[in-house]
């Protein structure tokens, strides 16, 4: 049931934020990791612990560890069961900010409003884009690109947004 949770979060085709203040452990971690962007208050520490007890992570953590932070960080948090604090954290790729704890909210809000800004239908197949690239192999991908990036050309946010920037004022997105 945790995979399918953690997958159905990735395959959503609207963006997640993990806010994380205090401590992402274990399925903690792997929920963060599931999410499309991590902000993490100054006092946040990741880690896979699992090793600890006996067991493997089990909600996807050792997939999505790999392809967010690389082979040999997800061997050392798997294997160690060591915790990474927000700065590390941010180095290695795992948060894409640090802020202070009191700032934390009002990041992850304004990182949302920004999203909530844009064409959903671009943001739907951005996403879709970025997910391929870790699934499938780099021609393929362009494929997928291509014609993602075709459909966006269908769409009345697309004329709206290239209007609104040759025009040098701000779009009026529909999701259309």
């Amino acid at each position: 049931l945790g995979q399918a949770v953690m997958s159905a979060i990735e395959a959503a085709p609207q963006p997640w934020i993990a806010a994380v203040n205090g401590y992402a452990l274990g399925g903690g971690c792997e929920l963060a990791l599931a999410c499309d962007l991590r902000i993490a208050a100054e006092n946040a520490k990741f880690g896979q612990p699992e090793i600890g007890l006996g067991i493997t992570p089990g909600f996807g953590g050792t997939q999505r560890l790999v392809r967010v932070v690389g082979m040999g960080w997800a061997r050392h948090l798997v294997l160690t069961g060591h915790h990474v604090r927000a700065d590390v954290a941010l180095r290695i790729g795992l948060v894409q900010a640090v802020v202070p704890r009191d700032e934390l909210a009002a990041k992850a809000r304004a990182l949302a409003d920004e999203l909530a800004s844009r064409s959903p239908l671009a943001m739907r197949y951005c996403k879709a884009a970025v997910q391929a690239a870790g699934n499938v192999d780099l021609e393929t991908g362009q494929g997928i690109e291509r014609d993602l990036f075709a459909l966006c050309f269908a769409t009345e946010d697309q004329t709206e947004a290239m209007a609104a920037f040759l025009e040098k004022r701000a779009p009026a997105i529909k999701g259309r």
